[in-house]
């Protein structure tokens, strides 16, 4: 039996297999999503996202549906040895530049169940109950392999996790970056506050129970996450000579987390051991078949990105998919996909390595030292957030020569047509160009017939269309001397200009890039 032809298969349907769903789903693609389980996941895993993946969720209008199963939370906190603060990373407070918090924390059964839920909106979208056991390729398309039925599809995206069979299946290596630690990480319901221990130095506006708490104790470097509602997670590291098994005991978790539950009821909902460690995929694409998420990468937890990777993943290759099937694009478009996003992967995930190495630092006297360096270091300048660490692009789809090319664009409040919206609502998503009144209006009809050509929007900023309340757009535009800025359909900007003239070349070289 054979499976009628798609444009794109996804193969898994956990968060970012969903998320690419959503998204596919969205851009008209026909889209197939092979998943062998009937329902999500139904223990916790993944626990936190950044304002990037509400923006995407936003663009999918899941954003509403998804917002209330999070708990916004306040950024992160590391205690040292001496149970004082060494490092402080608050967001409490800050301007929401992006138009979300920075962090949110969640229970990943509902988020998928959501994310399904959603990509079953789209008509376009089919779900196949199969494990993929099969894959070939041809100068068409891909088959796969579904037990006793066939798919066929033009590309595939395999978002089938670590242990990926897709990944496998091409034969494809992962780079070891030298880092493996043994954790213990365990998810309780509390029937009552948490407690924490009396750490010093804490800031006046920490709220200790809104924040990441990393413990960077050689006695038992561990980590304490918010959830949602009263789940709360924790992860222990384990000390030479403990097995996996005698630490997964129930016994010794109860020793483990009764310092912070107190005699407070509590459920657990699990306790399982990982080993933390970073890895990269030599290759993300082979042909016509393209790795994500856990399948492409994996990264130690101390920033709470390797979801967020994922699903940055599935929305560069979203548009780019979309734009070769649906607007006959240049396929090699696609193949700046690894080019743009795996320098944003190992930002991080070496970030995280480098975190991990001093948060497992077991030798009392080192530990000291690394103390008093981090305490010393407090605010002078201030660290970055997690999100922060991801770097602009700095190849690929952008016109790099212009200032502020790669970089994510900022989502401020807007006023369009009399309501209040943040600004992707009102532009709608795709390509955007926002400049002053008159300027998309002053291209040359050939750099206007490109722009058409793109699909692109363009808007007034200071219009009916585009009233830019809090001076957020002029002042981003003012900060990098342009005049208008384009932008990519995933948020990120493509280019910036600083007239009629030279945007008409920004165009050009964008048109020639992805047609």
């Amino acid at each position: 039996m054979s499976v009628a032809d798609y444009d794109v298969a996804i193969v898994g349907c956990g968060p970012v297999g969903a998320t690419a769903a959503n998204l596919f789903g969205q851009a008209g693609l026909r889209t197939l999503v092979i998943e062998r389980e009937t329902a999500p996941y139904p223990l916790p895993r993944a626990v936190h996202i950044d304002h990037e993946m509400m923006r995407y969720f936003q663009a999918v209008d899941l954003a509403r549906d998804i917002l209330p199963l999070m708990r916004e939370a306040q950024g992160h906190i590391h205690i040292g040895a001496d149970g004082g603060v060494i490092r402080y990373l608050g967001s409490k407070g800050l301007a929401k530049r992006f138009g979300w918090a920075n962090d949110y924390f969640f229970f990943q059964p509902e988020l998928e169940a959501a994310l399904r839920a959603g990509a079953q909106r789209f008509p376009n979208v089919s779900l196949l109950r199969a494990s993929v056991n099969g894959i070939t390729q041809d100068s068409d398309g891909v088959t796969l392999t579904c037990g006793g039925e066939t798919a066929r599809a033009r590309y595939v995206v395999a978002c089938d996790g670590a242990s990926s069979f897709v990944r496998k299946q091409l034969g494809i290596a992962l780079r070891d970056l030298n880092f493996e630690q043994p954790w213990l990480v365990v998810d309780a319901e509390l029937g009552g506050p948490i407690h924490f221990p009396p750490f010093t130095g804490v800031p006046a506006e920490a709220e200790l129970e809104n924040l990441s708490v990393m413990l960077c104790d050689p006695n038992r470097p561990s980590t304490l996450v918010p959830g949602r509602g009263r789940h709360r997670r924790w992860e222990f590291m384990l000390l030479p000579g403990e097995s996996d098994e005698a630490m997964m005991q129930p016994g010794r978790v109860k020793e483990l987390l009764a310092p912070f539950v107190g005699g407070e009821p509590h459920q657990l909902l699990r306790a399982a051991t990982y080993r933390f460690h970073g890895l990269i995929a030599e290759r993300w694409q082979d042909r016509r078949v393209f790795l994500a998420g856990d399948a492409a990468h994996q990264t130690p937890p101390f920033f709470g990105q390797g979801m967020c990777h994922g699903i940055r993943d599935v929305a560069n290759l979203a548009w780019k998919l979309a734009f070769v099937l649906k607007r006959d694009g240049d396929p090699d478009l696609l193949a700046t996909y690894q080019i743009e996003r795996e320098p944003q992967v190992r930002a991080v995930v070496d970030a995280a390595i480098a975190a991990g190495r001093y948060i497992c630092e077991r030798d009392p006297q080192a530990a000291r030292k690394r103390d008093e360096t981090l305490r010393a270091a407090m605010g002078k300048p201030a660290p970055k957030s997690a999100s922060d660490l991801i770097p602009p692009l700095a190849a690929g789809v952008i016109e790099s020569t212009t200032p502020g090319a790669g970089a994510r664009f900022i989502q401020p409040m807007v006023v369009s047509d009399g309501r209040r919206m943040l600004l992707d609502d009102a532009t709608g998503g795709g390509f955007v160009l926002l400049g002053p009144p008159g300027f998309a209006a002053a291209l040359a009809p050939s750099a206007a017939a490109a722009w058409q050509a793109l699909g692109g929007k363009s808007f007034d900023i200071g219009s009916a269309a585009m009233d830019d309340v809090e001076g957020a757009l002029i002042g981003w535009l003012k900060q990098h001397d342009a005049a208008a800025v384009i932008l990519r359909p995933d948020f990120y900007v493509y280019g910036t200009a600083y007239d009629a003239a030279s945007a008409a070349r920004v165009i050009a070289r964008l048109s020639a890039m992805v047609t």
